[in-house]
């Protein structure tokens, strides 16, 4: 079958007004439906009420927080699971019309969120998730391929840092926004403010002309078969990391099942991908290490998105500082990423995407350590916090632009859809189940009754926050390895590159 693309580049090219509503649909979920994450524990008092005095947790609650970690978690897991199939069907049916599904569908999620309450708070809140997890993989892939065929060299570059700065700033923003929000006007109010952006993204982009792939000859038929394969293994994977070691125990019939339908589901999906034409996951692509390598860096990286969840979740328990004071101290991460998106698209003309990448790896790793001596007084940790996550913004900043454009040069045009469909699974995928891995070890050991690092840390300071204190140590120092994963695949496997004209 061959294939090319329906709108000719000289019939329309790429404007700010169009870039302005690509970047707004992003925003809508990277900063709003992330703030969820940082607010977690307002939103559980403000469903429960406050929290008896000695307890650990809610006698009766109206969301559990195993259901508030599943939520936290599920809308990367469904945007990771969908991506590539609305990524293909963007391609096909049009990117114009899956951004606008995609943006309806996000007003659809926020208002369940916003009216989840009493006995239906926790499916409310559950399924608006789940919808806004469609949502993203409906605008992810649609709008990276609208960059792609409607802005060319260092246009699409700029156009490609403005998209990042909606993903990776909409991201850095989410903690201040959601913790100011909370405070101020309560949390349903984050997601007011994501209707009222996903309205005015679909105005902007209304009236565009369609951006497809003409399909000639034999239409491929959808490899239903690979998706549900993936879904399973991938359900299996998120029950595994939401659940294990609070609703069943890691080493049970329960626990164990849940491996090996992952590891069978692996094998399976490998075994029957790689013999299809049609498959969910066009394996041929991993051949070219330039597309291999740039996912699985960008899998990685996306993975320490936990950091934030944790270290957010940790400060705004403290009394001292609470959820606005918490937000406001992560204000460095979007600053440096906004003032820098452009430095890693100027690093990836002069050098390639390797070094950037590297170099992007290792500041986000750096962050991490910062991060990690929970047992310093809260007048010593806030300012480590503080220079943290500016690491953290600068480091995202240097490897957006490389990573992202260095897959966008790697694909044919008729399948930068489904191709940055993978990408984007990859970036979804990775921050659920970064976010799963760390408030599970976060939550997992901060409800332990003895000590596990005080014979190799002193805790300084007050001495009734001990487990949770290390339990977000152990949490950041996985987030740690994700990022130092990142610096090594990026090292290996991402081609160097040729200097790229400016």
């Amino acid at each position: 079958m061959s294939s090319t693309v329906t709108t000719p580049r000289e019939a329309f090219q790429g404007n700010d007004k169009l870039l302005l509503g690509l970047v707004l649909s992003i925003v809508s979920y990277w900063l709003f439906a992330i703030s969820l994450g940082t607010v977690a524990p307002a939103v559980m008092t403000a469903l429960n009420g406050p929290l008896p005095e000695g307890a650990k947790t809610w006698p009766s609650p109206l969301l559990s927080p195993t259901s508030m970690n599943l939520a936290v978690a599920l809308t990367g897991l469904v945007s990771g699971l969908f991506i590539v199939l609305l990524g293909g069907l963007a391609d096909r049916y049009g990117r114009v019309r899956l951004t606008l599904i995609g943006n309806a569908l996000n007003v659809v999620g926020c208002i369940l969120i916003v009216f989840a309450s009493g006995s239906l708070a926790a499916p409310l809140l559950i399924i608006g998730r789940a919808i806004q997890g469609l949502s993203a993989a409906c605008v992810m892939p649609a709008t990276i391929a609208m960059v792609k065929a409607y802005w060319d060299g260092p246009a699409r570059q700029r156009a490609v840092s403005m998209w990042s700065i909606g993903s990776f700033g909409g991201a850095g923003l989410a903690a201040f926004v959601g913790g100011l929000t909370a405070t101020y006007l309560g949390w349903r109010w984050i997601f007011v403010f994501s209707i009222v952006v996903s309205i005015i993204a679909a105005v902007l982009v209304f009236g565009t002309p369609e951006s497809k792939v003409e399909q000639t000859g034999t239409h491929k038929r959808f490899d239903f078969a690979g998706l549900l394969v993936f879904l399973i293994m991938m359900l299996a994977l998120m029950v595994l990391l939401t659940f294990g070691g609070k609703t069943f125990a890691w080493i049970s019939l329960t626990g164990m099942t849940m491996v090996a339908i992952f590891v069978i589901g692996v094998i399976v999906f490998f075994l029957l991908e790689r013999a299809r034409d049609d498959a969910f996951i066009d394996f041929r692509l991993f051949k070219n290490m330039n597309f291999t390598g740039t996912v699985t860096a960008n899998f990685a990286l996306n993975s320490t998105l936990g950091l934030l969840i944790v270290s957010q979740q940790l400060l705004a328990r403290d009394d001292r500082v609470g959820p606005l004071q918490a937000g406001a101290m992560t204000l460095g991460y979007p600053l440096m990423v906004i003032l820098f998106i452009r430095a890693g698209e100027k690093l990836l003309q002069k050098f390639g995407p390797r070094r950037p990448m590297i170099w992007g790896s290792l500041l986000v790793a750096l962050a991490a350590a910062m991060l990690m001596p929970t047992n310093l007084l809260l007048t010593q940790y806030r300012p480590l916090a503080i220079v943290a996550y500016a690491f953290f913004g600068l480091g995202l900043a240097f490897f957006a632009t490389p990573a992202t454009d260095a897959c966008l040069t790697s694909l044919p045009p008729d399948q930068a859809g489904s191709g940055m469909g993978i990408f984007k699974m990859a970036s979804s995928l990775g921050g659920a189940i970064g976010t799963a891995v760390a408030l599970s070890l976060f939550l997992g050991f901060s409800g332990a009754d003895h000590t596990i690092l005080g014979d190799v840390i002193h805790m300084e300071g007050r001495q009734d926050n001990i487990a949770i204190r290390e339990a977000a140590t152990i949490a950041l120092g996985a987030m740690l390895v994700f990022a130092l994963i990142a610096a090594l695949v990026a090292a290996l496997a991402v081609p160097k590159g040729k200097k790229q004209e400016a």
